[in-house]
């Protein structure tokens, strides 16, 4: 069964990684590959740095492929351990 879902309503839904329970926010952004017509990855934005004062930190992308489920609410996300929001090193 093919389900089709607007961007705007995935842009709702909270991204959640599976690993640690970690909640890493809403999607930014959808990085697709046109000339297949597939989504490649989903991007969230950067967390903020020291009280927000020095901007934020590189964007969260997800390649497509570690995208676990996509539910009503949620979208649920395997990075195992890839996310280190303290250093700012992100390998997805």
């Amino acid at each position: 069964m093919l389900a089709i879902i607007r961007v705007s309503e995935l842009k709702t839904r909270d991204v959640i990684n599976i690993d640690d329970g970690r909640r890493l926010g809403f999607i930014r952004d959808i990085d697709l590959d046109v000339v297949e017509g597939k989504v490649k990855a989903i991007i969230l934005p950067g967390t903020p740095r020291i009280f927000g004062f020095f901007g934020r930190r590189d964007d969260l992308i997800i390649s497509w492929e570690k995208i676990i489920k996509i539910g009503v609410d949620v979208i649920l996300v395997d990075l195992e351990g890839a996310v280190d929001f303290k250093g700012g090193k992100i390998k997805c």
